[in-house]
């Protein structure tokens, strides 16, 4: 019951952000959305990706390493929005 809670709550996390993402992507702008948002969440991602395999938290792991590609995903949309602006 424990890992399941822990399964449904990754999901739910990372679906909520790339919903957001995804609305970000059909509005085709990126207004107020800062590159660095992005960045931050790469970084922070990849960091607790190599601690839970470290610990062996098999939840975390798949949850940060989908944070990973959401943030790759959100920031090359901002980027595509941002040159298109110009």
């Amino acid at each position: 019951m424990i890992e399941a809670i822990g399964w449904v709550s990754s999901g739910i996390l990372v679906l909520t952000i790339a919903k957001q993402i995804w609305k970000q992507w059909q509005a085709g702008t990126s207004e107020g959305v800062s590159k660095w948002l992005f960045v931050g969440q790469l970084a922070a991602s990849g960091g607790f990706t190599v601690y839970s395999f470290l610990v062996r938290n098999w939840v975390f792991v798949v949850t940060n390493a989908l944070m990973m590609i959401n943030a790759l995903v959100g920031f090359a949309i901002t980027m595509r929005h941002r040159r298109a602006g110009r």
